[in-house]
C-alpha cells in the first residue's frame, strides 16, 4: 500500500514534469522557427528593396554621368555641379578623394554598390571615362520604409497564425502522448481509493474485538501480547486516516462546526495512551477550554498526526507536553529533534526526521494542507536531541505559516 500510494502520487508528479517539459521544449522550438522564419523573411524582402533600388539609383546614375560629362566638356565656362531634385550625389578620384559632394550623409563606403547608411540608401557607380577626375559616382536617396513597415505586420500577422497553428498541434500530441501515463495514473488512482476504503473494516473489527476481550482471565503473557497487537491495530488504523484523507480528502467539502478542542485533544491523547505507554511515554497536559470554527476530521488529522509525531520521535521514558489556550495549541516533546538543515523541509511529502522510524512522511504535510486552508499559522522549534515544539496559532490571519 506504501509503494502503490506513494507511486500514485510520483506518476502525477511525473506527467506534469514532462508536461511542463514538453512544452518548454516544445514552445522554444516554436519559437525558434518562427525567429529563424521572420529572419530569412526579413532578409528576402531587404534584398528585394535593395534589387528594386538598384534598378531606379543605376538610372539615376546613369542621368548623372550623362550631365557631368556635359560639364567635363564644357569646363571651365561652365562649373556648376549638375544637381536633380530626385538625389543626391558625389564624385571622388582614383585615390578616393572627395572631389565634390551634396550628400546628406557623408558616410561613404566605395567599396559596396548599393548600402544603407542611417535612413539613407547610397549607389556607387565606377566611372569608365574619368569625367572631371571622377573615378567613383555617389548616389543618394532617402530610403522609403514602407517595406519595412510592410514586412514587419506580416512577420507579425504570419508569426502568430504559424503560433496558434503550431499551438493547436502541440496540444494534440500533448494528450496524445500522456494519455497512456494518464490512464496508468486513473487506474492506480481507483484502485488506491477502493484498497483504502476496504482496508477500514478489518482494521475496525481488530480495534473492536480487543476493546471487547476480557483481560482478566488472560495471562499476564497473553495481555502484553495482545497489547501489542492493539498498538499495532491502532497504528494502521491512523495510517489508513491518513491515506483516506490524502487520497479521498480533496473530494469531500469542508464541514465547519463550532469544536471544543479540549475535549478533542483529551479524546485524541487517550486514543494514543497504549502507544504512548508502549514506549513507557507519559503524557503532560496543560489545557484550557478553547473553540475552534472549523471541519472536526480536519483539527482531528492535525492533532492526531502531531501527536503521533511526538511519540514517534520521541525517546524511551519521555515526555509529551500539549498546551491549549484560547488562541493556540502546541505539542512538545523530548525526541531526537530535527537538523536544523531540515525543518524547512518537514512539510513536503514524504519528508522524515529519521529514515530509521517507520512511516510515510505524509502526516506533516497534510497538517500544513490543512492549516494553510484555514489560514493559520504554525510554529515550528527544535533542537537536535533535545526535542521539537509545533504550536498552532488560531488567530485567523491571512498571513503565511512559518518555521522558525
Amino acid at each position: 500500500m506504501r509503494v502503490k500510494n506513494r507511486d500514485i502520487s510520483l506518476l502525477r508528479y511525473n506527467e506534469k514534469q514532462s508536461l511542463r517539459r514538453f512544452l518548454y521544449l516544445y514552445i522554444f522550438l516554436v519559437l525558434a522557427i518562427i525567429t529563424l522564419l521572420s529572419i530569412f523573411y526579413y532578409q528576402s524582402q531587404e534584398k528585394l528593396m535593395f534589387s528594386n533600388q538598384r534598378t531606379i539609383l543605376s538610372g539615376y546614375a546613369t542621368e548623372q554621368v550623362k550631365n557631368l560629362k556635359i560639364l567635363h566638356h564644357y569646363f571651365p565656362t561652365r562649373y556648376k555641379y549638375p544637381r536633380d531634385k530626385r538625389f543626391k550625389s558625389a564624385i571622388y578620384d582614383i585615390e578616393r578623394v572627395l572631389i565634390f559632394s551634396t550628400l546628406e550623409n557623408s558616410n561613404v563606403n566605395l567599396d559596396k554598390s548599393i548600402y544603407r547608411t542611417g535612413n539613407k540608401i547610397h549607389f556607387v557607380k565606377y566611372l569608365d571615362d574619368y569625367y572631371l577626375g571622377a573615378m567613383y559616382l555617389v548616389i543618394e536617396i532617402d530610403e522609403d520604409r514602407s517595406w519595412y513597415k510592410e514586412t514587419i505586420l506580416h512577420i507579425i500577422g504570419l508569426g502568430t497564425a504559424i503560433l496558434i497553428i503550431l499551438g493547436i498541434f502541440g496540444l494534440f500530441f500533448v494528450r496524445l502522448f500522456l494519455r497512456p501515463m494518464k490512464n496508468s495514473i486513473e487506474l492506480l488512482d481507483n484502485f488506491i481509493k477502493d484498497t483504502t476504503h476496504e482496508l477500514n473494516t478489518p482494521i475496525s473489527a481488530i480495534l473492536a474485538n480487543i476493546e471487547m476481550m476480557d483481560k482478566s482471565v488472560m495471562s499476564p503473557k497473553n495481555v502484553k501480547k495482545l497489547s501489542r497487537i492493539h498498538i499495532a491495530a491502532k497504528t494502521v488504523s491512523h495510517l489508513y486516516q491518513d491515506l483516506t484523507y490524502l487520497v479521498l480528502g480533496h473530494q469531500r467539502g469542508s464541514n465547519d462546526e463550532d469544536i471544543d478542542l479540549k475535549k478533542l485533544i483529551i479524546d485524541r491523547v487517550q486514543y494514543f495512551y497504549i502507544i504512548a505507554n508502549a514506549k513507557k511515554i507519559r503524557f503532560e497536559m496543560d489545557l484550557e477550554e478553547s473553540h475552534l470554527f472549523i471541519d472536526p476530521i480536519k483539527i482531528a488529522r492535525v492533532i492526531d498526526n502531531l501527536i503521533s509525531n511526538a511519540i514517534k520521535y520521541n525517546k524511551r521514558g519521555g515526555k509529551i507536553k500539549i498546551v491549549l489556550r484560547d488562541t493556540y495549541f502546541l505539542v512538545s516533546d523530548t525526541g531526537i529533534g530535527i537538523d536544523s538543515d531540515k525543518i524547512n523541509s518537514i512539510f513536503d511529502r514524504y519528508s522524515r526526521f529519521n529514515h530509521s522510524v517507520g512511516g510515510f512522511g505524509i502526516g506533516l504535510n497534510i497538517v500544513k494542507s490543512i492549516i494553510d486552508e484555514y489560514n493559520l499559522q504554525v510554529v515550528v522549534r527544535s533542537e537536535k536531541g533535545k526535542g521539537t515544539t509545533f504550536k498552532i496559532v488560531f488567530a485567523q490571519s491571512k498571513s503565511n505559516s512559518k518555521i522558525v
